[in-house]
């Protein structure tokens, strides 16, 4: 059965903030564009997760009357906080003077990005552009001459073993004269892309964290909306692990409480699902959520090696934008108004593009210089040091470093830190640590992994191709089981990979339907055996307001 073919001016993979924000600018250019943006969640927001502090600047530039239209940006931040986590019972609280200048928040606003883009959505679809979330981009289409030709979704219907059930439908292909990547953080297309063209080149190594999420309802009485509370060490520290935490008031006495754990961590017994459930019962956390009522969990990897890091954005017939080429701005702990902006500007190169008679397929170079004159250039230039400071230095002097560099130097000091070690490569073999033993959650301030996939709603068809691919099955346990011992059920937050004994010795189980997508064991396996590909679109998280 032969797959059909659409024919679009530009395609858009992912509806995000990236995504959504260049769809938007494209049809304000020229309203006569024909537009198209995948989703591959059951419908827009469906995978979206951030903390999410938002600070509006790219926002008021797309939409100024955001406020008229709706937007749901209805909790300004009235208060920052930021401690030093000592241990469970010990927290120092830093002055204001004392906190990095990028890390204040006045002015901008705790929101739920899942809602945001909903709202962005909407304002998409007000202006022609069409959506079709449910489909999953699961291949690139190349034109005989090398240039991308558009994507192609994944097929729907076929059992475990790649064989089409009556129910089969081939995919569809897209094509357009550009095609924009916003897949999110290590999307798996982009990061075809990356390597098809060479686009890392010269560049660092990139860097992700993972970010893992729960959301709560509190005691009002406990409830300060506005509030943001960010801290470091404990209980990260403990394990010569670094990363960061959150904790913030939302409206209707909702608070958001995360942990993000840098994936550069060597021992191969850490896991960031346990020391975030250890996080909470910190004192200063606890006395928060004590009482209160989880309402939903999730997980994401976020790219984060900042400006060093960026590839090359563009490539022959599209571009690379928002976490997919990777422009979030560490300093400020903020992606999404970089996200938009890296997207907008992506939008006006491909316009003039358009507009001077280009049919498409070439490498918008353009883009870089739209790039580097714009504020986004300028905030990741401020905050090239940020990051590599932490992992060269540690939480303590690299935060030190930090401080003077934007506090006194704004950013602008005459030389740049490199961090060109790969995260993946960080492991050290298993018997030169020591095994971390977690405590069992009590079921109200702590949580097993399985009760807390059941509240991200997500769900996967059973009868599909496994989309968690051994490249080297045999690695699973020659390698990673016997020199690592099997980091992929701990760096996983949501129980997918599990070692099972039988009569033949252990074997590694996939429960792909356990999946949340947060493409973390794309990232952190120490072979990098495991690849994550698309499986059926609408299957994953279902995130109510994450």
């Amino acid at each position: 059965m032969e797959r059909e073919a659409m024919e679009y001016d530009v395609v858009i993979v992912g509806a995000g903030p990236a995504g959504l924000s260049a769809a938007i600018r494209l049809k304000q250019l020229d309203p006569e564009l024909a537009v198209m943006v995948l989703e591959k969640g059951s419908e827009v927001g469906a995978h979206i997760l951030s903390g999410a502090l938002f600070e509006s600047r790219a926002l008021d530039e797309l939409l100024p009357d955001w406020q008229a239209l709706g937007a749901p940006l209805n909790t300004p931040v009235t208060e920052d906080q930021v401690y030093l986590y000592r241990s469970e019972t010990a927290a120092v609280r830093l002055p204001g003077f004392a906190v990095p200048a990028p890390m204040h928040n006045a002015g901008n606003y705790l929101i739920s990005l899942g809602s945001l883009c909903r709202w962005l959505a909407a304002q998409a679809e007000g202006v022609g552009v069409e959506i079709f979330p449910g489909f999953a981009a699961a291949e690139i289409l190349y034109h005989d001459d090398g240039s991308v030709k558009g994507v192609a979704t994944g097929d729907m219907g076929r059992d475990k073993e790649g064989k089409p059930k009556d129910s089969f439908q081939p995919g569809l292909e897209l094509h357009a004269k550009y095609t924009l990547l916003a897949e999110g953080s290590r999307g798996q297309l982009g990061k075809e892309l990356i390597a098809h063209y060479d686009l890392a080149a010269g560049a660092t190594a990139q860097h992700y964290g993972l970010g893992i999420k729960e959301l709560w309802q509190i005691d009002p009485a406990k409830h300060r909306p506005g509030l943001v509370v960010h801290g470091a060490g404990w209980p990260l520290s403990e394990h010569g692990a670094t990363g960061g935490s959150f904790l913030y008031h939302m409206e209707d006495n909702q608070v958001a409480v995360g942990l993000i754990a840098d994936l550069n961590y060597a021992n191969p017994y850490l896991s960031p699902f346990e020391e975030f459930q250890r996080f909470k019962t910190q004192v200063e956390i606890r006395k928060t959520l004590e009482g209160g009522k989880r309402l939903c969990y999730g997980a994401r990897a976020i790219t984060k090696g900042g400006l060093n890091s960026l590839p090359k954005q563009t490539f022959p017939g599209g571009l690379l934008i928002g976490c997919d080429a990777g422009t979030l701005n560490f300093a400020k702990i903020k992606g999404i108004h970089t996200a938009m902006k890296s997207g907008m500007l992506a939008a006006e190169t491909v316009h003039a593009a358009l507009k001077a008679g280009d049919g498409g397929r070439r490498d918008l170079v353009a883009y870089a210089s739209a790039f580097e004159s714009s504020w986004l250039h300028a905030e990741l230039f401020q905050a090239r040091n940020f990051g590599p400071a932490l992992h060269k230095f540690g939480t303590f002097l690299g935060g030190a470093f930090n401080w003077i560099q934007q506090n006194l130097f704004g950013g602008h000091m005459f030389f740049t830190l490199k961090d060109r070690s790969n995260d993946h490569s960080q492991l050290v073999p298993a018997a030169h640590c020591q095994p971390i033993d977690y405590a069992r959650p009590d079921g109200q301030l702590t949580f097993d992994r399985l009760s807390s996939v059941f509240i991200s709603n997500t769900a996967h068809e059973e009868e599909q191709p496994v989309h968690l691919q051994l490249l080297d099955s045999s690695k699973a346990i020659a390698v990673n089981f016997k020199e690592y011992a099997s980091p992929e059920q701990r760096y996983c937050p949501a129980g997918v990979y599990e070692i099972v004994e039988d009569a033949s010795g252990p074997r590694l189980q996939i429960n792909a339907s356990n999946c949340l997508h947060c493409k973390t064991c794309d990232i952190k396996d120490p072979t990098q055996n495991i690849r994550w590909v698309a499986p059926e679109g609408g299957g994953g998280p279902n995130y109510p307001n994450m």
